[in-house]
This record gives structure tokens, C-alpha cells and sequence, in this order.
């Protein structure tokens, strides 16, 4: 029995029951952490069926599996974050190291405490804040505090350093009370330090109250020193905000999640004050082995989970399976009820979209043109199960009118971009009345016997077929292929009732989505946009060429009315030999008329008398 049936086996005899699956490598390492709702139907689905080469190669790889039942599907995903947390699984999502985000420490039970940067949160009896982004950002948070609240912010430690040392620049520049005089002493440091704490808690607005309070008493007590020092205090912290949006971003009422894949993939969040943008966070990730679904709900659980303070609404592109299960999550650690929502309208939509449009442009400032070619036409490989990237795409289009000036287009594109010299354009044959599955058969096959016959115009093989239309295309050209022994991949472009683009689709009918990629999306638009456009010049240059265009002398005979004469009778010889009453069957009859009066002028001129 083969390690894949052994392991196929194994699933099989899982329950039906919710919990977590562990994946493990042949030295017994945690590769992968997964959570199901039914262990047996998900376990399973790894060792049957094919699957997307990361997934594959992940599948590879495994030895063995644990799994640990739980009672709930909630327990499972608490259960899964917590593992996930603690082995770093090299096949799951994962967050940029919690370096990159990094939270300010201050103790309050020191004499003389001072903020820090500190990796991550610790139960030490210490408070701790963000994280807010990167450690630059956090770095310029307590700059901020410091200049608006005049604490220190040089590297000098009280009470050691106190009296040591002529105060600094700082000092003489009335940015710094000059504390390591001595003066003022521990206690109004700790009042001041406690100041700085509420705007971190996102209580500015209640310290300017406490502030002017001191202010208006100081006043009126004339110690008007002090009362000016806390007056420019007041203005510091009422400007802070404004000044520096991060530290509003902790204390954001509602976050707009995005989440984009690409060249690579990014999942950004923007942070909104009462209505405001206030921030913003980002990664770049490698592709993910997840499902769009599974990602979005990894990422929100490791993002969120390494706060301090959580919004009360969080804006989701979409909504993952467990949504409700991470609505529990996230309201647990936040301590007040947070609601997972995917807007559909009004100023909710346009966060979230900003949200988007923020991790496309991430993926895009980090990655060349080239970059983000190359990994679309991996996506399209891996999505349309291709054996390799597909770097030369043909593409091919039918148009006429009717049963006359029946052409076809072929374009082409390498490596994601349209290489116009290898453009051809095909007039029809055998095909002499109107059936697209016809002329594409003989387009394809016109165009693959040549390859066979060694022209040079047609020597190049592709590594896949688009076809505009649907299955039927699809599959009359595989039916020319399979007559000429040619092997390859075909599949049709279908559009939407608005004639854009919406999926693939293969010769059974099978379609396959793109819309999830918005780069693939894109790219087979375009191919589909750019053959059509060639097809239908090359038509519209035919039918302007031929004697028939004489329909065009006629007055009121436009491109509609010359379509609909076209279309009815076929020829302009069929058009010219028609009575009256039958182009009044094709067209209006002032149109009939007029028509039928041009091509039976000189019979007219006879026909009236002399004068």
C-alpha cells in the first residue's frame, strides 16, 4: 500500500465531528494546521483528486496527521490559532513576524517609567499599546506624546542620571522640562506620564478636559507660569491626533479589511475615527496555500489577536465561513461585541473598497511588470490545470453578416503580451452560410495544417486556445485538432449578459472562475477584447471593399438597414432582383423604396414620359 493510500485510510476512519487536523513531515515537523467542520470529509479531500501545485506540494510532503476533536466549531478555531501561534507552520499563512508590529510597553508602578518597544504583550502588570504598524511608526508615537507633553526623549535613566549631567538642548528649546535636574520631581513626572497613558487609551478629548481645569485654577490662583505651560499643553494634545493619525488608529471605531492576491498577496487594513481615515496596516505574503476564504479568516484571526484594542465594526471583502465564529473570537479578547460585516452600499462600501484598492496597489509598488505577468500566467496554469505556464496564448473569433464576408481572427499573446506580428486574419472557405461552429472548425484546422505543412507564418505552437464563445466553440475546435493529431489544451471565453468577460470555460462546460484573480481576470479580458476588435476590422475592411457597398449610396440606408438587407437576402445581387414588397419584409418600407427605387432607376426613367 502506498503512502497516500495508507494516509487516504487513515481519513477515512475520522468522525464526522469538528476539530483540527495536524500535518506532519517525515522528521515528525508541523507543516500545515487546518480546522474542519466534519474532520473525516476534510482530511480526506487531501489524499483524492488533484489539486493546485502549492496544495500538491504540500500533500507531498506529509507523513502522517494528528487530529484533536473538539466540541464546537468555535473551539476549533481558537484551537487552530493557538497551534498555528506555536509552530509556525511552513504551509500556512502567516503575518510578518510580530517584530514588524511592535507594542509600547510603559510600567506605571516604576518611579520614573518610560515607554518602550517590546516585541509582543507579556502579563508582567505592565500596559501595553498597538500595535501600531511598523517600529518607526511606534517610534514616532512616543516622539509625539513626548514633544506634546514635554517628556523626555533622550536615552538618560532616573533617578540614576539625575544631577549628572548639564541639561540638554531639549531643555534650553522648551521641549523637555529638563527632569534630569531633578525638577519637577517623580511625582508630577508619573502625572505627566499618566497623561500621555489616556491618549494612548483614546481619552484625549477627557484629558484636555483635565488639563483646562488645571489651567483655569492656576489662573486664578495667578500662578500664571504654570497656567500659560498647561494652556500650550492644552493646544499640544488637542493638535495631537490631527498630528499624528497612528495614534488614533488604535482606537478606531471601524476597520476596512483588504485582501488581494497578485504577483504576491496583501492583506491591508485601514483604520476609520468617526467616519475619518486614521490609518493604516499592511503585508505582503507569499501566495497562500488557502482558499481566499480560509486566508482571510487566518489573517484577520493572527492580526487581531495581537492587538490591544479592537474597533467596534470590521469591513470584510467577503465573508469566510466562520465568520460568526470570529465575531465570538475577536469580542471575547475586545471585551465589547465587534461586528464582521460585507457592505454592499453607502460609505461602508466605499471603506471597503478603498481597502482593495489599497492591496492591489501594495502588490503593484512591490513588483515589477514582469513580476506580475509571471505569476498570473502561473495562476491561469494552476487554475486551468495546465502542465506548464502558458507563455504563448492564441486566441480566435468569428465575425459576419449573415451568410457573407465570414472571417475569423487569430491573436496572439506571449508571456501576457500581445505580439501583433503574429496576428492572422482568416476569410472563410468551405463554410459559405452562417454556422460559427463550422467556420471555426476550418479556422482551426486551416491554421494547424499549416504548422504541419512547415509555414513559417504559422510555426510557432501555442501552449494553450482561447475561443470566443462558449462550450460548443470550444469543443468544434477540439474536434479540428483531434483530426490533425494535434494535442492541446482549449477552452472557451465566455461573456456576461453585458458582454464583458466572465469566466473560462472547457469543451464539457466545466467554467472556471477568474474573477478571484483580478490580474487573471484582466489579462483574459483583454485577450477576449483584442481578438474581437481584430476580427471585426477585418470584417468591417471586407464589406467596405466589395461592389456591394453600393447599399451605402443609398439615402436612409445606414449600417443598421444595410445589416438587416444583408442578413435577409445574402447578396446585393439577391437585394437588387427583390420587389418592393420583399424588402418590405427586411425594412421599413420608405427603406424598401428607396432601395428598390436605386436599383430600378433607369426601368423608373423609361417609364415616365416625355415632355
Amino acid at each position: 500500500m502506498t503512502r497516500l493510500e495508507e494516509l487516504r485510510e487513515k481519513a477515512n476512519r475520522l468522525p464526522m465531528l469538528p476539530g483540527v487536523y495536524i500535518m506532519l513531515d517525515s522528521s515528525g515537523e508541523v507543516i500545515y494546521v487546518g480546522k474542519a467542520k466534519a474532520l473525516k470529509n476534510r482530511v480526506t479531500s487531501y489524499f483524492r483528486g488533484d489539486h493546485l501545485p502549492k496544495v500538491a506540494a504540500m500533500v507531498d510532503k506529509v507523513q502522517d496527521f494528528n487530529v484533536i476533536i473538539a466540541e464546537t466549531e468555535f473551539e476549533a478555531l481558537v484551537l487552530e490559532n493557538s497551534l498555528i501561534k506555536r509552530h509556525k507552520p511552513r504551509y500556512n499563512i502567516l503575518l510578518k513576524d510580530d517584530k514588524g508590529y511592535p507594542f509600547i510597553r510603559v510600567d506605571l508602578r516604576e518611579e520614573y517609567p518610560r515607554f518602550t518597544l517590546v516585541n509582543r504583550a507579556a502579563s508582567d502588570g505592565a500596559a501595553y499599546f498597538g500595535p501600531f504598524g511598523g517600529r518607526g511608526t511606534s517610534h514616532a508615537v512616543i516622539d509625539t506624546l513626548s514633544k506634546a507633553l514635554n517628556l523626555p526623549t533622550c536615552s538618560k535613566r532616573f533617578p540614576r542620571d539625575i544631577g549628572r549631567e548639564r541639561p540638554c538642548l531639549q531643555f534650553q528649546m522648551g521641549a523637555c522640562r529638563g527632569w534630569c535636574r531633578g525638577e519637577p520631581g517623580a511625582e508630577e513626572y508619573r502625572a505627566t506620564v499618566e497623561k500621555a497613558v489616556m491618549v494612548l487609551e483614546g481619552k484625549s478629548a477627557e484629558l484636555v478636559r483635565q488639563l483646562t481645569d488645571e489651567m483655569e485654577r492656576a489662573a486664578e490662583d495667578m500662578r500664571f507660569e504654570e497656567a500659560a505651560r498647561l494652556r500650550d499643553r492644552v493646544r499640544a494634545v488637542s493638535a495631537l491626533e490631527n498630528r499624528q493619525r497612528v495614534i488614533a488608529a488604535a482606537r478606531a471605531d471601524t476597520d476596512a479589511v483588504g485582501f488581494q492576491r497578485g504577483a504576491k498577496s496583501c492583506f491591508a487594513v485601514l483604520h476609520y475615527t468617526d467616519g475619518d481615515l486614521s490609518g493604516k496596516d499592511f503585508t505582503l505574503l507569499e501566495d497562500p496555500t488557502e482558499t481566499d476564504g480560509e486566508a482571510l479568516s487566518a489573517l484577520l484571526r493572527q492580526y487581531y489577536g495581537n492587538r490591544s484594542a479592537w474597533p467596534r465594526t470590521i469591513l470584510l471583502p467577503f465573508a469566510p465561513e466562520d465568520r460568526e465564529d470570529l465575531e465570538q473570537w475577536i469580542g471575547q479578547m475586545a471585551g465589547h461585541k465587534v461586528s464582521l460585516e460585507v457592505p454592499q452600499r453607502g460609505d461602508r462600501a466605499r471603506f471597503a473598497e478603498k481597502a482593495a484598492v489599497n492591496a492591489r496597489e501594495e502588490i503593484l509598488r512591490s513588483t515589477t511588470t514582469e513580476q506580475r505577468r509571471s505569476k498570473t500566467l502561473e495562476w491561469l496554469r494552476d487554475a486551468l490545470g495546465l502542465p506548464d505556464v502558458p507563455r504563448r496564448i492564441e486566441a480566435y473569433d468569428i465575425s459576419n453578416t449573415g451568410n457573407t464576408g465570414i472571417v475569423a481572427s487569430m491573436t496572439v499573446h506571449v508571456n501576457g503580451k500581445p505580439l501583433k506580428r503574429d496576428y492572422r486574419k482568416f476569410r472563410m472557405k468551405d463554410v459559405t452560410v452562417q454556422d460559427d461552429y463550422g467556420s471555426m472548425r476550418e479556422v482551426i484546422a486551416r491554421r494547424f495544417r499549416r504548422l504541419q505543412d512547415g509555414d513559417e507564418k504559422f510555426v510557432d505552437m501555442p501552449d494553450v486556445l482561447f475561443i470566443d464563445g462558449g462550450a460548443e466553440h470550444a469543443s468544434a475546435a477540439c474536434a479540428s485538432l483531434e483530426e490533425l493529431g494535434v494535442s492541446l489544451p482549449v477552452f472557451g471565453m465566455v461573456k456576461d449578459d453585458r458582454h464583458r468577460t466572465r469566466a473560462l470555460v472547457t469543451p464539457e462546460g466545466r467554467e472556471i472562475g477568474i474573477q478571484s484573480n483580478p490580474a487573471a481576470f484582466a489579462l483574459v479580458g483583454r485577450i477576449q477584447e483584442e481578438t474581437h476588435r481584430f476580427a471585426i476590422e477585418y470584417h468591417r475592411s471586407l464589406r467596405d471593399s466589395v461592389p456591394g457597398s453600393s447599399l451605402d449610396k443609398i439615402p436612409g440606408v445606414g449600417e443598421k438597414r444595410r445589416g438587416e438587407l444583408i442578413r435577409h437576402f445574402g447578396t446585393i445581387k439577391a437585394i437588387r432582383a427583390a420587389s418592393q414588397e420583399e424588402l418590405a419584409a427586411a425594412v421599413p418600407k420608405n427603406t424598401a423604396r428607396a432601395v428598390y427605387a436605386y436599383y430600378h432607376k433607369d426601368e423608373n426613367a423609361e417609364e415616365t414620359p416625355c415632355e
